[in-house]
């Protein structure tokens, strides 16, 4: 079939401009191609659509059915082109986001109502989960991933440090005493992470490079904030990621255990997208609004220690 938006825009502008030369100075062709146009328009469609007369152009009945179909069809194609326009120009239109549960809540959900106030164009829908989602099967725009990424076919951009600290409350380290070296975990209450990979054994990087020790304690839980409340309690040291741990340390509720020991090489804080797509301005924006936020020394690691 040549019925084709192309063709159907030659007719249309046969039609309003009156002729096959005025049709032809608009769309910058010769008067022979739009002729020719129309003339396999009107094969195609096995019907004649102008009648043509030496001084002037008039519609059949048929063509007078097929332009009103063309115009409308014209009208609805440049509406969707000027819709896709207005989200590609500027920040607007839905942006679906997949957030880890406890960096999603404690770092960037305080963030967002100054993120939507900036961009009133961009409705927010984000998901909070510790489940690793495929953001092209699921619909979602971006990811924000903590950690060491696995190998695929997204792009990363690295927002923050990812690094994980010792600490205990005040009150724990006056009952207990402090640690002095990494060994002498072993002899102190130990708050357990259920989904650590390397299961009851902490490794730290210091100065001596790294040392695995085996600990071990009552409380084992799942979650990062409920450990963290466990160790403000005074239940154990506990090993945190310091954009958990961060502000109870700033405030004085944790004190660091062993500071030059922190675990630094837990990959980073990443936005990651899928790779073969326009970057939308949404999507852009979303990410340099949070690389902005955290900046090179995000508030959480901000005063901690010198090593941090």
């Amino acid at each position: 079939m040549f019925e084709s938006l192309p063709a159907m825009a030659v007719f249309v502008n046969v039609v309003e401009s009156g002729s096959f030369s005025g049709a032809a100075r608009t769309l910058n062709l010769s008067k022979s191609a739009v002729s020719k146009t129309v003339s396999r328009l009107e094969e195609s469609l096995g019907t004649r659509l102008l009648n043509r007369t030496t001084r002037k152009l008039s519609l059949t009945e048929a063509g007078r059915a097929y332009y009103e179909g063309c115009r409308r069809m014209l009208n609805e194609a440049e509406a969707a082109s000027q819709a896709v326009h207005r989200l590609t120009d500027a920040p607007r239109g839905t942006l679906r986001v997949n957030l880890p549960m406890s960096f999603g809540i404690l770092q960037v959900a305080p963030l967002l109502p100054a993120f939507l106030e900036r961009y009133p164009e961009i409705d927010l829908d984000a998901a909070f989960e510790d489940r690793v989602v495929d953001l092209v099967e699921e619909g979602y725009d971006l990811a924000i991933r903590v950690g060491v990424l696995a190998d695929s076919s997204l792009i990363a951009r690295r927002l923050a440090p990812n690094r994980r600290i010792l600490c205990a409350a005040p009150s724990y380290l006056e009952r207990h005493g402090t640690p002095q070296s990494p060994e002498s975990l072993a002899a102190h209450s130990c708050l357990l992470y259920s989904y650590q990979a390397s299961g009851d054994t902490w490794r730290l990087n210091g100065s001596e490079g790294e040392r695995s020790v085996r600990v071990n304690g009552r409380v084992r839980l799942n979650n990062g904030e409920a450990i963290r409340c466990a160790a403000v309690a005074g239940l154990g040291i506990a090993y945190l990621p310091t954009f958990i741990a961060g502000p109870d340390l700033q405030a004085g509720r944790l004190v660091a255990v062993l500071p030059d020991w922190i675990d630094g090489g837990l990959g980073a804080v990443n936005a990651v997208y899928p790779a073969g797509r326009h970057l939308s301005p949404k999507v852009r924006v979303f990410i340099d609004y949070l690389a902005s936020c955290f900046g090179t020394e995000p508030s959480w690691d901000r005063d901690l220690c010198a090593s941090v």
